[in-house]
């Protein structure tokens, strides 16, 4: 069996529990099915065929990725002391220190900090302060993340490519709201400051007309089935929205209260601005490229011709330019992906365009699982899942026991290693054993 070396300090503070044994990624039983009906990891032999007689260039830096933490701080803790990059103190979100393991590392957080668990500016302080001990933290844009900054940069706007983005954030993010309300408005702002909920009604939601004005405008930016499957899914959104909003007492003026007080803090300048001015497309050590969700082939086409430097900078350019194109165009498809058909396709030339680019494998989240991270071969290339449901009301709905906590980690001396509460062992991949790895000591300089 692998040894990792590693110690945890601190886990008497975090909530999830960690597995303490590891074991090899290929020799882990688990007959669990996944709606693909596939076995959950592939089989070794797959892999094996794969990385057999290709080299490997792999990262000198040890890389931890954190990905899809949806606002769970009490997730995110449990993620970092797994990595023995960091021993946490107390209860307190500032009671840790970073370890040497953790001096040595770059953190990638994966996208997806926002929607979903119970607390968004608390993790976005977490964040914060680990990058205020010294950490080197690279933060990669999820969906959810930029549902949000699209949604609030885009409120009350009714021309048709704008009218629907701001309830495009959904139920989700009413939390969210609730969050700012308590945190910034309560008790300091009056109704009579705002206008009416009939006149919020028509400036936050879509019209009737939206639904046959929209799909005119967009023609075919956006693939038909993708299209269809929008124009039912916002009226769900409204719904629902509106659903969440009675559910946490929060009228219609206390939203728009505080998703203005939202758009204020998530701007440059305001407090959590820093969180979309660092946000990065991708990132790539070695032969590994990190993304929220994956490639089509247009991104896949842009890294071969220009790396990932190019990728960053399409994004960075449409982030500043245009939030529609960037959220429903073929770059937004790399946060957005599940490879359906409703998606942008990557195709076998596509995958030979990451392949010339040297990328022997895609990590990310965004497909959330229930046992741990994944290791699969998808299109002709391996992907390392990482996205292990690890937010508390995430597993509440999807019957998950227990406290969620995930971290997959890459050695600067070729081996991966995955730690999950919701699995019994730490999954260790070497790919040494199946091929040469050209190792980049230079990396860390």
């Amino acid at each position: 069996m692998p040894r990792l070396g590693l110690e945890r300090r601190g886990a008497a503070w975090v909530k999830g529990v960690l597995p303490d044994e590891a074991d090899w990624w290929s020799r882990v039983a688990n007959t669990s099915q996944l709606y693909e009906g596939a076995p959950y990891d592939a089989e070794p032999a797959s892999v094996r065929e794969y990385l057999g007689g290709q080299p490997w260039s792999w990262s000198g830096r040890r890389v931890v990725f954190l990905c899809d933490i949806h606002a769970d701080t009490d997730a995110w803790f449990t993620s970092l002391v797994a990595s023995g990059a960091v021993e946490k103190l107390g209860e307190g979100d500032e009671e840790f220190e970073l370890l040497e393991q953790g001096k040595a590392s770059e953190f990638v957080v994966g996208g997806d900090c926002f929607d979903k668990g119970p607390d968004n500016l608390r993790l976005l302080r977490a964040i914060a302060a680990l990058q205020a001990k010294g950490a080197r933290v690279r933060i990669l844009a999820g969906n959810h993340d930029l549902r949000t900054l699209v949604g609030l940069q885009h409120l009350g706007r009714k021309e048709p490519r704008f009218a629907h983005l701001f309830v495009r954030m959904g139920k989700k993010s009413v939390p969210l709201f609730h969050e700012i309300w308590t945190n910034y408005l309560e008790g300091k702002v009056r109704q009579s400051d705002y206008p009416s909920d009939d006149e919020l009604a028509k400036l936050l939601l879509p019209d009737e007309s939206w639904y046959t004005d929209f799909p005119a405008v967009v023609g075919d930016r956006i693939p038909r089935k993708k299209l269809l499957k929008e124009l039912v899914r916002i009226r769900e959104k409204v719904m629902e929205m509106t659903a969440k909003s009675r559910e946490l007492g929060m009228p219609m003026w206390q939203i728009y209260a505080a998703a203005l007080k939202g758009r204020e803090l998530l701007s440059p300048g305001g407090e959590f601005g820093w969180f979309f001015s660092q946000m990065k497309l991708a990132v790539r050590h070695g032969g590994c490229l990190f993304v929220h969700a994956g490639l089509g082939d247009s991104s896949a086409k842009l890294l071969r011709e220009k790396g990932v430097a190019g990728l960053n900078e399409a994004f960075s350019d449409l982030l500043q330019r245009d939030l529609f194109e960037l959220y429903h165009g073929p770059i937004g498809n790399t946060f957005r992906t599940k490879y359906r058909d409703i998606d942008f396709p990557l195709t076998g030339a596509g995958v030979q365009d990451i392949h010339d680019a040297g990328v022997r494998a895609i990590v990310h989240g965004h497909r959330n699982i229930h046992y741990g991270q994944r290791l699969v071969m998808r299109r002709g290339i391996l992907n390392f899942e990482c996205d292990a449901s690890v937010d508390i009301n995430t597993r509440r709905v999807e019957g998950m026991a227990g406290y969620g906590g995930a971290v997959t980690v890459f050695e600067p001396d070729g081996r991966v290693w995955a730690s999950s509460t919701d699995h019994p062992v730490v999954k260790v991949f070497d790919p040494s054993r199946h091929t040469t790895l050209e190792i980049d000591r230079d990396e860390v300089a």
